[in-house]
């Protein structure tokens, strides 16, 4: 690999990764029980998100839980039995929030753009420094 950093900063970030991702899925959780924060989520277009947004904020917390549990498991954390996670998923999830940041900073609401788009930009930065190091 032509760059790379210690296991330790990579062990710490895919510590701090986690937590976001934790936190990402208690936001999507409490969106899908109805609590007005639909502004700040899927294109702000809503307060409260209708039915099938509720559905995917079920699925996005359910994705976000995941993804934490196996960047940690990938960080050289023993959270769960796990099969070895592979080297793509740092980067896949990198690449995911590298383009959820391009969008959240493309949406028409204010407050996605706001909360939304450092927070992406941030554990992008973190699963990168997980791939990096890991």
């Amino acid at each position: 690999m032509l760059f790379a950093i210690p296991t330790s900063t990579a062990h710490h970030a895919g510590v701090a990764a986690a937590v976001g991702f934790f936190l990402l899925a208690a936001f999507q959780v409490a969106l899908a029980l109805g609590v007005p924060w639909g502004r700040a989520a899927w294109g702000g277009a809503h307060e409260r998100l209708p039915t099938g947004l509720r559905i995917a904020s079920v699925l996005a917390a359910l994705f976000w839980t995941a993804a934490a549990v196996a960047l940690l498991a990938r960080a050289g954390h023993e959270v769960v039995p796990l099969p070895t996670i592979g080297s793509w998923l740092p980067w896949t999830l990198f690449g995911l929030l590298g383009i959820g940041t391009l969008m959240n900073l493309a949406s028409r609401s204010r407050l996605e753009r706001l909360i939304q788009t450092p927070g992406a930009a941030t554990l992008a930065v973190l699963c990168l420094l997980v791939a990096l190091g890991s």
